[in-house]
C-alpha cells in the first residue's frame, strides 16, 4: 500500500456517498456512563496537543485513512453492513472521550448500539473538486476534538467503487490502516454471496490494551532507568527531542509552517530484495535505512552524531496483531556517523544502538516526559522527526493492493518536523515524507531521497554481482555524491 496524501490517490469522478455514525448512536453515547478504562498516554497526549494548538488559533487536521476499490457494480446496502460490522469489530472505534474538568474520561458503546447513517451527497464530474470536498469533509468529521471522529465514503461508478475511510489518529496507526482493505473486502464479498457474517477469531480490544499499558507505565517513577536514559538523551539533544538534522528553513519561534508531501518509489522489488540481503547480517532493512539516513544527514547537515527516535510497534503479544489502534512507541538512538568510515560501519553502529534501546519503546514517552516535568509540544503537532521502515508484504491482502488501487492516506497540513516512511511493498520500496513547505526543506529532502535511492541501488549492485563495479563499491564506503552541492549548514545542535 502506497502511503500518500489525498491529492495523489487517483481520485476519479462519480457519485459520492457518505456514512457516519447515526444520530441514534450519538445520542446513546451522550448518555453513557464513564468507562473506567483510561486513554492510552499517546492518545491523551495527542488530544491535549490538538487542544493546545486549537487554542493557539490554528486548526491542524490529524486524520489517517485508507482508499481502495471494489471492482464491478456495488451493492450499497451490503457495503453499509460490511462497514458497520467492521466498525463494531474494533472496540476503539465505538469508544470516545469527554472532558471532566481537565481530565479525559472514556465512554464506550455496546456493539448493538452502533448503526450508520448513509447520505448520497451527489454527483461529481471534476476530480479536483471531489478531492477538495473529501479533504474538507474528512477534516471536519475526523477531528481529534470531536466525537465521533471517523467517516466513511464511497465514490460509485458503473465499473467500480472507490471506498475511503478516515479516522483521527487517536484511534489508528499506519499498521491499522494497512489491514482495512482486506477486512472490508472479505465482509463485503461474504455479504454479496449471501454467506452472512464472516467467522473470525475475536479481535482484541485496543481499549483493553490502553488500560494494561497505562497501568504498567504508572508503576515507574522519576528514578527509573528508562526515565534516566531519556533524560540523558534529551540533554545531549540540547534539551529538546530531535528534529531532522538538516536545515529546513524554519526559524525558531516562527508560526507553524504549512507542510508538503514528497512521495515516490525508491527502488523496484529486485533492488529491495538485494538491499535486504546486504543488510540482513546487521539486522535487516530497518537498520539499513537508518544507517543510510545517518550518513546522508551527516553529509547534508554536518552533525557528527545522528540522533533520532525510532518508531516501533507495541503489539508485543500476538493477540494485538489484528487489532485497530495506535500501537506505537519510540526508542532513542545516537549514531556517531562522523566516526564511521563506510556503510557497513554505519550498519554496525545502528544495530548496536537499536539492540540497546528498543525495549524503551514499550514505555510511553508521554509518561516519561511527565516524570521529567517537560512538555515539548504545546503548539506543535509533532513531538519529533521520524524515519520509519515497515515491511508490509505480510499484511493480509497486500498482494492485491496495486490491483485495487489501495493507498494509505496521511493528512498534510502544518508542522515543523520531518516524518518519513519507507515501506517495503511487493513491487519495491516506497518513500513518503511530509516536511515544512520551504524551499530549503524541499531542496534538502529531495537530496535525501536521491541519496537514499543511490545508496540502496549501490548495495543492490554489490549484492547481486560477485564483482561489483567500482562505483558501487565506492558508494558503500561513502555517501553517493553524484548530485552533491556545497554543504548546507544546519548548526543547531552538536
Amino acid at each position: 500500500m502506497r502511503v500518500t496524501d489525498i491529492q495523489r490517490c487517483e481520485i476519479r469522478p462519480g457519485r459520492l456517498v457518505e456514512w457516519t455514525l447515526s444520530r441514534a448512536t450519538v445520542e446513546t453515547a451522550s448518555r453513557l456512563p464513564e468507562d473506567a478504562r483510561p486513554p492510552a498516554y499517546i492518545q491523551e497526549s495527542h488530544i491535549r496537543t490538538a487542544r493546545s494548538v486549537r487554542e493557539g488559533g490554528l486548526f491542524v487536521p490529524t486524520w489517517l485513512g485508507t482508499a481502495f476499490d471494489l471492482p464491478g457494480p456495488v451493492d450499497l446496502d451490503v457495503l453499509q453492513q460490511a462497514l458497520r460490522d467492521w466498525t463494531v469489530r474494533h472496540e476503539t472505534l465505538r469508544s470516545g472521550f469527554r472532558w471532566a474538568d481537565d481530565e479525559l474520561r472514556r465512554f464506550t458503546l455496546d456493539a448493538a448500539d452502533v448503526s450508520l447513517r448513509r447520505e448520497v451527497v451527489g454527483d461529481f464530474t471534476d476530480a479536483e473538486a471531489l478531492t477538495r470536498h473529501l479533504q474538507d469533509r474528512f477534516d471536519e468529521a475526523a477531528d481529534a476534538l470531536k466525537w465521533p471522529n471517523l467517516i466513511y465514503a464511497a465514490v460509485v461508478r458503473d465499473d467500480c467503487t472507490s471506498v475511503y475511510l478516515a479516522f483521527d489518529h487517536s484511534n489508528v496507526d499506519a499498521y491499522s490502516i494497512h489491514g482495512i482493505p482486506a477486512e472490508i473486502h472479505e465482509l463485503y464479498t461474504a455479504g454479496v454471496e449471501g454467506r452472512g457474517g464472516v467467522e473470525r477469531q475475536p479481535t482484541a480490544s485496543y481499549v483493553d490494551f490502553c488500560e494494561l499499558e497505562r497501568a504498567d507505565a504508572d508503576r515507574i517513577d522519576a528514578g527509573h532507568e528508562i526515565v534516566g536514559r531519556w533524560r540523558e538523551f534529551i540533554r545531549r539533544c540540547d534539551g529538546r527531542l530531535p528534529s531532522f538534522p538538516v536545515d529546513l528553513g524554519v526559524d525558531p519561534g516562527s508560526p507553524l509552517p504549512t507542510q508538503r508531501m514528497l512521495c515516490e518509489p525508491l527502488v523496484d522489488a529486485e533492488a529491495a530484495a538485494a538491499f535486504e540481503t546486504y543488510c540482513r547480517p546487521y539486522g535487516g532493512s530497518l537498520v539499513g535505512v537508518l544507517a543510510a539516513t545517518g550518513l546522508i544527514v551527516h553529509e547534508l547537515g554536518g552533525q557528527p552524531v545522528y540522533r533520532t527516535v525510532v518508531p516501533f510497534h507495541t503489539r508485543v503479544k500476538s493477540r494485538w496483531s489484528q487489532s485497530v489502534g495506535w500501537y506505537v512507541g519510540g526508542a532513542p538512538i545516537e549514531v556517531p556517523v562522523a566516526d564511521v568510515s563506510d556503510f557497513p560501519g554505519a550498519l554496525r553502529a545502528v544495530r548496536a544502538e537499536l539492540q540497546a534501546a528498543r525495549s524503551l519503546a514499550r514505555m510511553p514517552l508521554a509518561r516519561v516526559l511527565a516524570l521529567l516535568g517537560t512538555d515539548f509540544r504545546p503548539l506543535s503537532p509533532d513531538l519529533y522527526s521520524i524515519v520509519s521502515f515497515v515491511d508490509t508484504r505480510g499484511i493480509a491482502g497486500a498482494e492485491r493492493w496495486e490491483e485495487l488501487k489501495a493507498y494509505g492516506l496521511i493528512r498534510v497540513s502544518y508542522g515543523d518536523q520531518v516524518c518519513a516512511w519507507v515501506n517495503r511493498l511487493h513491487e519495491g520500496l516506497w518513500l513518503a515524507c511530509r516536511h515544512p513547505d520551504t524551499d530549503v526543506a524541499h531542496k534538502n529532502l529531495r537530496l535525501y531521497a536521491d541519496r537514499l535511492r543511490d545508496l540502496i541501488l549501490a548495495t543492490a549492485s554489490a549484492t547481486t554481482s560477485a564483482t561489483a563495479p567500482p562505483a558501487a563499491r565506492a558508494a558503500l564506503r561513502t555517501v553517493p555524491a553524484s548530485r552533491t552541492p556545497s554543504r548546507v549548514p544546519h548548526g543547531t545542535r552538536g
